[in-house]
């Protein structure tokens, strides 16, 4: 029984490490670029967009380019964001996996 009460000490104290690190992965702020730069998405640890910046340059071409070209971008900061957060996770998971556990996306 007493493995057992050492196995719940360690699930709270993990429980709790993770929702600390849930509220620095809130916190985060990744960027995403495209066409060289002319792009750049941020995103927060939610996922979603905070801002995006154009270069002037960008609007004399086809719209179509510019649609990719953010969408290129944001796909940029999303892969980013997963990085981070993974990173994040592993600190306080010791690099084990949680089943079935997401963050953020």
């Amino acid at each position: 029984m007493n493995d057992f009460n050492k196995i719940l000490e360690k699930a709270k104290e993990i429980e709790s490490k993770v929702k600390e690190s849930q509220e620095k992965i809130r916190n985060i702020k990744v960027e995403g670029t495209s066409g060289g730069g002319e792009v750049k998405v941020v995103l927060n640890g939610d996922g979603e967009i905070d801002s995006l910046q154009i270069s002037n340059s960008v609007f004399k071409e086809d719209k179509s380019l510019l649609e990719d070209l953010i969408i290129a971008a944001h796909n940029n900061a999303k892969n980013n964001l997963k990085l981070k957060t993974s990173d994040e996770l592993s600190k306080v998971t010791g690099g084990f996996g949680i089943p079935g556990f997401k963050w953020p996306l």
